[in-house]
């Protein structure tokens, strides 16, 4: 079987397609990378690629399929491997399953607590924030990632696997911007974040696994990221 004709639409800095960077490398697919100003109104001719606007935009032999989560699922589906097992097996089904569970959790339990935290005018409310955050890892996220596995030797990706998952495809490029984010030379989130998120004994094993492997942080451009953010923190402020 040929390798597929892949073009990805794309910009480094946003963490959204950044995840079709991430399951392009752990996949090992060629791909053709055409990078799309965010800053400036978009080009006609990408308009006509996807009319939205927004990266990532995948052309897969020519079709053309847009936003993050079906970018990587398509992928995933379309090339099996470790991330995720086929969707014809009792397994690959339940595993889907799962995976949709917790990134449904993940979006509308946790990632609001996390965005409140980013915009918060004080540090008064970007800790309460922050505090809110952990609190919520901890109700919702620490249960779902190694169910059934306490006291048991095991990987530290999605449950219990040894190598990345499509749910640190995923969850990745934020996890990344986390950790990055909360580093003091940053001012972008409280400074005891991480100290909290440190007690956390599951989500901690995984969020610093997810963030230090080759294929999450390859493409990272921290710095630039951390000050594209604050500016429009501060642009969103005024």
């Amino acid at each position: 079987m040929s390798a597929p004709k892949i073009i990805l639409y794309t910009n480094r800095i946003c963490p959204w397609a950044h995840r079709a960077h991430i399951v392009l490398a752990e996949l090992g697919l060629p791909f053709e990378e055409v990078t799309i100003d965010l800053d400036t109104p978009r080009e006609p001719w990408y308009l006509e690629v996807n009319p939205r606007g927004l990266v990532p935009s995948l052309s897969y032999n020519g079709e053309i399929i847009t936003e993050s989560a079906i970018v990587s699922q398509f992928l995933a589906d379309a090339h099996p491997s470790h991330l995720v097992p086929p969707s014809n097996t009792p397994e690959g089904a339940l595993q889907r399953a799962r995976i949709a569970f917790f990134a449904d959790t993940y979006a509308s339990k946790v990632a609001p607590h996390y965005n409140t935290a980013l915009r918060g005018a004080t540090a008064e409310d970007r800790k309460a924030a922050g505090e809110a955050f952990v609190a919520a890892i901890k109700k919702e996220i620490e249960p779902l990632l190694y169910p059934g596995l306490e006291g048991k030797t095991h990987g530290p990706f999605f449950g219990g696997s040894d190598k990345l998952t499509l749910v640190e495809v995923l969850f990745g490029s934020f996890l990344i911007r986390l950790h990055a984010f909360a580093k003091p030379e940053y001012d972008l989130l409280d400074a005891g974040l991480l100290e909290s998120l440190a007690e956390l004994k599951n989500f901690s094993r995984w969020a610093e696994a997810t963030k230090d492997h080759p294929s999450v942080k390859a493409i990272f451009p921290e710095k630039v990221a951390a000050e594209r953010t604050k500016a429009k923190l501060a642009s969103v402020r005024k």
